[in-house]
């Protein structure tokens, strides 16, 4: 969490309490503004609260003359000694005088405020840490002039270290996989070593909206858009700081104690009983023509029987069928049916149709080379999305 910690006054910096690098508690001074522009500021509001109170003692006394002849003249009038004239004149004359006091009276209060305002920017003049942090950037020097009437200036910057939050740019072709919660581990270009977290939220728009210069409406760009994962993860050491790369991968799905082939060992060419969304198809597995097409080296081809279970899991894409060949004791190839699970272009899950030591071909090519299906005790994980 990165602070700037700007001044809401103009002035000059008089004073810096603090060095980069320097731990800070909150509210601790940290500089402090040249504050006589404010204290006169203070001064003239309260003279000027003192002249309006003083013009309302004076208008109280206007008001008191002005009522006393305001009763006189209704008590001549009720005798006829007076004209109405002079009734209605003396009336005019005392509510313009209660009037009056209601206007100083309002400006007594503007006043009041003006006075407190000028005792907050005083306030302002000291510029303190909002929160605990460390010093990570001073912007504004001993002796320099800031002016908050044009922009906020800056004086430092302030962190929190302790804890601290990493953006994983994720490109538009890989975020619908990334979801809030999914595990997460990262390295720095100067420590190897993993750190393990947990996605705490996927922004729903990339950084580039916040420019001006981007178009509310859809047009053509070449250049690549990426959208920011969010995590946190604990820096009690202090070895990660502000604006580091990191290598971060995300784990879309892990496995314990798989049996794995490589990738490469897997056809990519569709099957019989395969269709092309991934489906498991018990009418065509058993058509002749899809069966000759399915022979590899003069072979048939073993297929697998699913449960109803794993069929529905083919069904909706989570795992999928392929075909490897198993190399045979007397050096022939039998194309082998397999459940895929977990695959990560480089080794492939295999739930069902293999045991752990069957020999597959990894190549088409007349100088085949074969590999041992293994059983991993990692977990197998996605690789890095472009990240």
């Amino acid at each position: 969490k990165l602070i700037s910690v700007g001044a809401q006054v103009s002035g000059q910096v008089k004073k810096m309490y603090v060095q980069l690098g320097d731990q800070v508690k909150q509210g601790q001074l940290i500089a402090q503004i040249d504050s006589t522009t404010q204290e006169n500021s203070l001064k003239t509001s309260d003279a000027n609260i003192k002249n309006l109170e003083a013009q309302r003692l004076q208008q109280v006394a206007s008001l008191n003359e002005k009522q006393l002849e305001y009763r006189r003249q209704q008590q001549m009038y009720a005798q006829d000694a007076t004209p109405r004239a002079d009734l209605e004149s003396a009336e005019a004359s005392y509510k313009t005088a209660q009037a009056q006091i209601k206007a100083l009276d309002a400006q007594i209060e503007s006043a009041k405020v003006t006075k407190s305002t000028a005792q907050t920017n005083i306030g302002y003049t000291r510029i303190v840490a909002p929160t605990d942090g460390t010093v990570v950037a001073i912007v504004t020097e001993e002796g320099q002039t800031v002016n908050a009437n044009q922009s906020a200036p800056t004086i430092v910057k302030i962190a929190k270290l302790q804890n601290m939050t990493i953006k994983a740019q994720v490109s538009e072709a890989d975020i619908m996989k990334v979801e809030k919660g999914q595990q997460v581990y990262f390295t720095t270009l100067g420590d190897e070593t993993k750190r393990y977290a947990t996605l705490r939220q996927i922004e729903p728009a990339p950084d580039s909206i916040s420019s001006e210069s981007t178009s509310t409406t859809s047009s053509t760009t070449s250049s690549a858009v990426y959208y920011n994962a969010l995590f946190d993860v604990p820096n009690t050491d202090g070895k990660l700081r502000i604006d580091m790369t990191a290598q971060v991968y995300i784990v879309l799905n892990s496995a314990k104690n798989a049996l794995l082939v490589p990738s490469s060992a897997l056809s990519s060419k569709q099957f019989s009983g395969q269709r092309k969304s991934g489906q498991s198809s018990d009418k065509s597995s058993s058509s002749p023509e899809a069966a000759k097409k399915s022979q590899g080296n003069g072979a048939r081809l073993q297929r697998l029987n699913l449960t109803a279970e794993q069929k529905q899991l083919v069904e909706q894409g989570k795992l999928t069928l392929s075909v490897v060949r198993v190399l045979q004791a007397d050096g022939t190839t039998k194309p082998t049916q397999i459940l895929v699970g977990i695959n990560n272009r480089v080794n492939a899950q295999v739930l069902a149709g293999l045991k752990q030591g069957d020999q597959v071909v990894i190549a088409d090519s007349a100088d085949t080379s074969a590999a041992s299906a293994n059983s991993s005790n990692n977990r197998r994980r996605s690789g890095p999305m472009g990240m």
